[in-house]
């Protein structure tokens, strides 16, 4: 009986937060078409979500193209296709590779991020103050960090798929001896407007779910100091499943217009 009441608790506290993160986005949505428009900050969150972020996005694409390409190549000479490698490593990076494991990369970094600066700016008043004050919190921190996320994680996808490419290349190089203009005219040659489209639009519902998860976190965040950091880490635990929720919406979407 002890366990069905706990999992009914559960239930009950599951729905009820997804019930306030949906009221959350709402206000959202209210809020963005609302002015003034805050464009020192929402670009001051552009450089610093994006170009933070850059390097390991760059360093993490890079190795995927490395190992994608390595694990593959063996067993494509096994079966006479090392011909299609090419093909092969850049629709599985543009279509799917990429994308999640970057929004995954993201979601860590700059989701918690985002859930432990609001959350500690919550817990020492400071939103208290601005209220106070006669400044739109929500509209300072929270639109314009969504806004943010929403458009600087799409580049940095297509940043991680080019240079995930680019490490693909590298391996097919040296161990093929396969020249630059070869490689990517069979990359380009593989790639359609069907791959590239759905693959680039979803990365914009990731970084919607990112900064949105953040900052519903951090905005609400309870219970002193400590209350900081669980901000933080379930900021990136509910980021990641949602992007998963999302990845496979698309995928089911993208299968169902395409058949």
């Amino acid at each position: 009986m002890n366990t069905f009441q706990n999992f009914i608790t559960s239930i009950r506290a599951f729905l009820f937060e997804t019930g306030e993160l949906a009221f959350f986005a709402g206000r959202f949505f209210k809020e963005v078409f609302n002015r003034p428009f805050e464009w020192k900050e929402f670009a001051r969150q552009c450089y610093h979500i994006g170009n933070k972020s850059l390097f390991l996005v760059a360093i993490t694409g890079f190795i995927i193209g490395l190992v994608f390409t390595l694990q593959s190549r063996p067993k494509m000479i096994e079966l006479g296709a090392v011909a299609w490698l090419p093909s092969m490593v850049s629709i599985s990076i543009i279509r799917e590779i990429g994308p999640i494991i970057t929004a995954l990369i993201c979601a860590g970094r700059i989701g918690s991020g985002i859930g432990a600066e609001l959350g500690s700016m919550r817990v020492t008043e400071q939103i208290d103050a601005m209220e106070v004050s006669g400044t739109n919190p929500f509209k300072f921190l929270v639109v314009t960090r969504i806004l943010a996320t929403t458009l600087m994680i799409p580049l940095l996808v297509i940043m991680s798929d080019a240079v995930a490419l680019f490490g693909s290349f590298l391996v097919e190089n040296i161990k093929g001896d396969v020249s630059f203009t070869l490689y990517f005219d069979e990359v380009f040659r593989a790639i359609k407007f069907s791959d590239v489209f759905p693959a680039t639009l979803k990365t914009f519902f990731f970084g919607f779910a990112i900064g949105l998860v953040g900052c519903y976190k951090g905005y609400y965040c309870k219970h002193g100091t400590a209350g900081v950091g669980k901000t933080a880490n379930a900021a990136v635990v509910e980021a990641s499943m949602l992007v998963f929720i999302l990845d496979f919406t698309a995928v089911l979407v993208t299968d169902i217009f395409t058949s």
